[in-house]
């Protein structure tokens, strides 16, 4: 027993020499010279715990990277006009689309819409499609005076239940825009003006792929 006891390879190591006692007999096993023949102490000049240190860092940072890359889905919403249609994201799948949410009673949203307009006008016989939102607290007759009134040549939808503005991160600030490509990715979102040539060169690269 002592032979097998003395000869035995042991699995563990704590950097430091271990007493075990049988039979009355201290044996002294010398736990890290067996580690360091069968496991290297550094790689390429750091220590092995450096090295799975770096490499988990690494881990961290190709998964965020690839989070980064990953484009968020534009929700199933249903968007019902002022003409009474009612159109989904998903039928506008295969075109440009760009949502924005809006109201009347909103300088800001006022101020952005005749550039909206323009937008709308210079890209929309290359398969782009424009849904103005207003807010749930919008009167829908303030609504339909200014579409009509302003000559609005998109869609203007009313989001009356605030259904709609929910499923898109519950919009809760105005204006505020998405632009989604043909596969239904949101490439961005812009809360306020937005700058409209920087928009409108992001729409000519989603409407030539």
């Amino acid at each position: 027993m002592e032979g097998v006891w003395r000869n035995a390879p042991t699995p563990f190591s704590f950097g430091r020499p271990a007493a075990l006692s049988y039979n009355g007999r201290c044996l002294i096993l010398t736990l890290e010279s067996h580690m360091s023949r069968h496991f290297p102490r550094r790689v390429g000049g750091l220590t092995i715990i450096q090295t799975m240190a770096i490499l988990a860092i690494l881990g961290v940072i190709l998964f965020f990277a690839l989070s980064l890359l990953k484009k968020e889905m534009a929700p199933a919403a249903t968007f019902k006009t002022l003409q009474g249609e009612q159109i989904t994201t998903a039928s506008l799948r295969g075109k440009v689309v760009m949502v924005n949410f809006w109201a009347t009673s909103c300088s800001t949203c006022v101020q952005e819409m005749p550039e909206m307009v323009e937008t709308y006008k210079k890209y929309r016989e290359r398969g782009f499609e424009f849904v103005a939102v207003a807010m749930s607290y919008d009167p829908p007759n303030y609504v339909m005076n200014y579409a009509e009134t302003r000559q609005l040549p998109f869609k203007v939808a009313l989001d009356a239940d605030g259904e709609v503005a929910r499923s898109f991160g519950d919009v809760k600030l105005t204006p505020t825009t998405f632009l989604i490509n043909k596969n239904g990715e949101i490439l961005k979102r812009y809360v306020g003006i937005p700058e409209f040539p920087a928009m409108q060169q992001l729409i000519e690269k989603a409407l030539a792929v």
